[in-house]
C-alpha cells in the first residue's frame, strides 16, 4: 500500500514549477539589414552589420513597355540610345532616354522568327549580332535589315562577347558549347533558313566551336585579362575557364542544381560570379505564367508586382588568378542576375521582389539598395559619362529604371512589420550611435497595429520626438505590430560609399591556403575596368546603429497549468536549497533562462515519509509575461460560508497540512495567483482558481460481509464494504504462514463505487499450512478495516 500511494505522489512534485520574475520592460533590437526590404529604401542602404547607410536612389521610370519580357541591356555610342532584346515577339528595340522625365521612346530595329532574343551585341560598325531561342539563331543585322543568319545545332543562344573587331564568342544551350565567330566572314553568308548541324559547312560560314562542356546550357561567358574564357553553366552551374585558343576547359568551381547568371572580370585573371541555387532557370521565374494580367495601376503608380516567394538562394563568388574561390555573399530567397561595379561596391541586380544588392569590398561586407516595383531587375549597365549612375532593366512589370549615387532626393527606410510578441505599450527608441548625422537631421515615425495584416488595421504614422536623453518617443502608443519610418532630411549629398581607390590592405586578401608564392598570397582583385570610378567621396558615409525599441507587454494574468491532490497520510520534508554559485558562467548571461531553470531549486529531492493526518496539494501557476507569483490556498466545507487560508501569499507551488482537526466530508479548494513586485501596486492582477474538492474521511470503512471457504484446491476469500464518503480502493489479504496479496479489481469488473465486492483465489498449494488469515478493506482516503477469518 505505501508503495503504491508514493508512486503517483513522486510524479505529482515533478511536475511543481514556479516562476522567476523577469524584468516587466523588453526591448526589439530593430537590424535594418534584417528588418528593411528592398522597396522599402530611397537613398539609403542596409549594410550586413545591421546599420542603416547612405545609398542611392533608385527611380522606376514610367513609360509604356517596349515588350513584355525585356532579356538584355546593350549600349550605343550615344548615352541615350540603348538596345534591348525581347520577348515574346523576338524582337531588338531601341531605347532612347529622356532623363529630365523619367520615361523614354522605344523604336523597332529588328524581327526576328524566334520568339525570344537573349543575346544582343552591338559592333564597332555599328552592326548588331544577335542570338535567338529556341531555334538557336544566330543573326547580323545591318542598317536595321537582316543580312546575315544561321541555325546553329542548338536550341539557344545566350551570351555573346567580342574578342576583338573581328571575332566574337556566342555561348549556347542544348548542347553547351562555345562557337567562335569569324564576322567578316559570318557577314557575307545571306539568309540561312535550315539548321546546320555539319562541322565543315559551319566553318565555311566563319562558325567554328570553340569549346564544350558536360552540362546542357552555357549561360555566361567572359574575356579574362590575360585572354582566358570564363564560363558559367547551367543547370549544375559549374564555373569553367578555357584557354584563349578555345579547347577542354578546366572545371574551376563545381555546382549542383544552380545557374551562372553573370560573370564579371578583372584586370589581374581574377573575375566575380553570380550563381543561383535553385530547380528553375532565370527565364522561367521572368516569363508569367500563361493568362498572368497585371493588376491595373492606381494613382498613376503601379502596385509592386506579387510572385511566389522564391525558395532558391543565390552566392557571390570571387574567383581569383590562382588561387581558391571565396565567397563574398550569399543571400536566401533572392535570385542574383547580372553583376556590375561602382568603385569598391559590386553591384546584384536581383529577383523576386524587385532586389538590389551589393557587396562593400573594402568593408566586406554585403549591402541592400533600394528596390524597384517589378519583380525582376535582371541587367544592369554603367551611364557612359555620368559616374554614379546605372541603367537598370525590369521585368514583371517590365520597363526601366535608373540608378543612382548621387542623388539628392529626400532618403527614407521603411521597415516590414515588426512582432513584438504580443500587445505592449511602447517606449523610447534609440540608437548607440550616429554617425556624420545630427539628432535635428533624423525624423523617426511609427505606426502599430494589433493584427497581422500588412496594409489593412493600422494606426496614422506618428512622429515620435527627440527627448533629452537622446531617445525618440510618443506618448500613448500601443500594439502588437509596428512598422517605424526614418527619414532624413534633404541636405547637400550624402556619399552613399567609401571612396574609390584606397590601399591594397583595404580590399579583399586572397583565400587562406591558396597556391601561390607569399608575395603572391598578398595580392587583391583590383578595380574592375568596365566602369570609371566615381568622384571621391567629399565626407564620411552616414551610418545609423542599429535601433532598440523599448516596451512594455501587456500585463496577462496567472494562468494555473496543473493542480493535484496528493494521496493523503504523506509528509514532505522539502530540501535544503543548496547555496547560489559564488560564479557565473559567460552562457548563463548570453542565454535566456530556460524553462527547467524555473524549477523550485532542489524541491524535487524532497523526502516524503508517512505521516497519518496530513494532507498535500501541489499546483503549476505560470504567468505569461513571468512576473512574480505568490499564491493563497483556501478550503471551505460543503454547507460552511467561510473560507479557511491554509497558506496564504506563499510564493511556493505546495500546501501541507494536518488534517485530524477537521471534520469528516467534501471540502472545496480555491487557489488564488498573484503578482507581486516589482509589478506596481496599481498594475498587479489577480486570479481565482476554482479547483478540485477535497475529501477529508477519518473514518474507516465498514465490512458488510466477510468469507474465506476451501473449494476443491482452492481457497475463496470474499470480502463486501461501503465507506459513507471515499470509495472504495483495495483489500489487503495475510495468511498467518506469511503469504499477502492485495485485489484491487473488484467482482463486478469497475472500481467505481463507495460499495464493492472484493474476491480473492488462492492455490490451497500455497496456504495450505495456514489456518487463518486478516483482510484489511482499503477506501480511497487510506482508511482500512482489518477482519480475522478462517476456513
Amino acid at each position: 500500500m505505501l508503495c503504491r500511494q508514493l508512486l503517483p505522489l513522486a510524479c505529482s512534485l515533478g511536475l511543481l514549477t514556479t516562476s522567476l520574475a523577469e524584468p516587466l520592460s523588453r526591448k526589439i533590437t530593430v537590424d535594418f539589414f534584417r528588418d528593411v526590404p528592398s522597396r522599402n529604401l530611397k537613398g539609403l542602404a542596409t549594410r550586413s552589420d545591421g546599420r542603416l547607410v547612405g545609398g542611392p536612389t533608385l527611380v522606376d521610370w514610367t513609360a509604356p513597355p517596349p515588350a513584355d519580357l525585356l532579356w538584355t541591356l546593350e549600349p550605343t555610342p550615344d548615352p541615350a540610345k540603348w538596345l534591348v532584346g525581347t520577348g515574346p515577339n523576338g524582337r531588338i528595340v531601341e531605347l532612347t532616354l529622356d532623363f529630365g522625365n523619367a520615361s523614354y521612346t522605344a523604336r523597332d530595329v529588328a524581327k526576328f522568327d524566334d520568339p525570344q532574343v537573349f543575346a544582343v551585341k552591338r559592333l564597332a560598325d555599328g552592326s548588331v549580332l544577335a542570338g535567338t531561342s529556341p531555334n538557336g539563331a544566330l543573326c547580323l543585322v545591318r542598317d536595321e535589315k537582316l543580312v546575315a543568319r544561321a541555325l546553329l545545332p542548338v536550341d539557344s543562344i545566350f551570351d555573346l562577347v567580342l574578342l576583338d573587331g573581328k571575332t566574337a564568342l556566342a555561348a549556347t544551350g542544348n548542347p553547351a558549347r562555345i562557337y567562335r565567330i569569324d564576322l567578316e566572314k559570318f557577314a557575307t553568308i545571306g539568309l540561312i533558313a535550315d539548321k546546320i548541324t555539319d562541322t565543315n559547312i559551319l566553318a565555311e560560314r566563319g562558325i567554328s566551336l570553340f569549346g564544350e562542356v558536360r552540362d546542357r546550357n552555357v549561360r555566361r561567358i567572359a574575356v579574362l585579362s590575360e585572354g582566358r574564357v570564363a564560363a558559367g553553366s547551367a543547370p549544375r552551374g559549374n564555373i569553367y575557364t578555357f584557354p584563349s585558343s578555345g579547347g577542354a576547359p578546366v572545371i574551376v568551381q563545381e555546382n549542383r542544381d544552380a545557374e551562372v547568371t553573370d560573370i564579371l572580370p578583372g584586370p589581374e585573371g581574377d573575375f566575380y560570379a553570380t550563381i543561383v541555387y535553385a530547380a528553375s532557370s532565370g527565364e522561367s521565374r521572368i516569363t508569367p505564367p500563361p493568362g498572368a494580367k497585371p493588376e491595373a495601376p492606381r494613382d498613376n503608380t503601379p502596385p509592386p508586382a506579387q510572385v511566389e516567394r522564391f525558395a532558391g538562394r543565390s552566392a557571390l563568388v570571387w574567383f581569383p588568378a590562382d588561387g581558391y574561390p571565396e565567397t563574398l555573399a550569399a543571400r536566401a530567397s533572392t535570385a542574383f542576375y547580372r553583376l556590375a561595379q561602382h568603385g569598391d561596391l559590386l553591384i546584384m541586380s536581383s529577383g523576386e521582389q524587385g532586389e538590389l544588392m551589393g557587396y562593400d569590398r573594402r568593408a566586406r561586407l554585403s549591402l541592400t539598395f533600394p528596390g524597384s516595383i517589378s519583380a525582376q531587375l535582371n541587367a544592369i549597365a554603367p551611364l557612359d559619362g555620368m559616374p554614379g549612375r546605372f541603367l537598370v532593366l525590369r521585368n514583371n512589370a517590365p520597363g526601366l529604371a535608373l540608378l543612382d549615387f548621387s542623388s539628392t532626393a529626400p532618403r527614407e527606410a521603411e521597415t516590414r512589420r515588426i512582432d513584438l510578441g504580443s500587445p505592449a505599450q511602447l517606449g523610447a527608441l534609440r540608437f548607440n550611435r550616429l554617425r556624420h548625422v545630427e539628432p535635428s537631421q533624423l525624423r523617426v515615425d511609427i505606426r502599430t497595429s494589433n493584427g497581422s495584416d500588412e496594409i489593412e488595421g493600422w494606426t496614422p504614422w506618428t512622429p515620435l520626438a527627440v527627448s533629452a536623453d537622446d531617445g525618440w518617443r510618443a506618448d500613448g502608443l500601443r500594439g502588437r505590430n509596428v512598422k517605424l519610418r526614418f527619414t532624413l532630411a534633404e541636405a547637400a549629398p550624402i556619399p552613399a560609399v567609401t571612396p574609390a581607390g584606397g590601399s591594397p590592405a583595404s580590399k579583399p586578401a586572397r583565400p587562406t591556403g591558396s597556391r601561390t608564392p607569399p608575395r603572391a598570397q598578398n595580392a587583391v582583385p583590383a578595380e574592375v575596368t568596365t566602369t570609371a570610378p566615381p568622384p571621391r567621396a567629399a565626407g564620411p558615409v552616414l551610418e545609423l546603429d542599429r535601433a532598440v525599441l523599448y516596451l512594455l507587454p501587456q500585463n496577462r494574468r496567472p494562468q494555473l497549468q496543473d493542480f493535484r491532490v496528493l494521496t493523503p497520510g504523506f509528509r514532505v520534508i522539502p530540501a535544503a536549497e543548496p547555496p547560489p554559485s559564488p560564479t557565473v558562467s559567460l552562457g548563463r548571461l548570453m542565454e535566456p533562462p530556460k524553462d527547467d531553470d524555473r524549477r523550485s531549486g532542489n524541491f524535487l529531492n524532497s523526502q516524503v515519509v508517512p505521516s497519518p493526518g496530513t494532507q498535500v496539494v501541489v499546483w503549476t501557476v505560470t504567468d505569461p509575461d513571468n512576473d512574480q507569483i505568490v499564491s493563497t490556498f483556501s478550503i471551505r466545507r460543503d454547507g460552511d460560508p467561510d473560507w479557511m487560508d491554509v497558506v496564504a501569499s506563499t510564493p511556493g507551488s505546495y500546501a501541507q497540512f494536518d488534517t485530524a482537526h477537521l471534520t469528516d466530508g467534501v471540502y472545496f479548494t480555491r487557489l488564488v495567483a498573484s503578482e507581486v513586485a516589482p509589478r506596481p501596486a496599481g498594475d498587479r492582477l489577480s486570479q481565482t482558481f476554482e479547483t478540485d474538492d477535497l475529501v477529508i474521511d477519518h473514518t474507516p470503512p465498514e465490512i458488510l460481509a466477510a468469507d474465506a471457504r476451501r473449494t476443491g484446491d482452492t481457497v475463496v476469500v470474499t470480502v463486501s464494504g461501503q465507506d459513507q464518503i471515499s470509495l472504495l480502493e483495495e483489500i489487503e489479504v495475510v495468511f498467518n504462514n506469511g503469504v499477502r496479496e492485495t485485489v484491487e479489481h473488484p467482482r463486478d469488473g469497475v472500481r467505481d463505487g463507495r460499495e464493492e465486492t472484493f474476491v480473492l483465489e488462492m492455490p490451497l498449494a500455497r496456504v495450505s499450512n495456514a489456518t487463518s488469515l486478516e483482510v484489511t478493506l482499503y477506501d480511497a482516503a487510506g482508511q482500512g478495516r482489518t477482519r480475522r477469518l478462517t476456513w
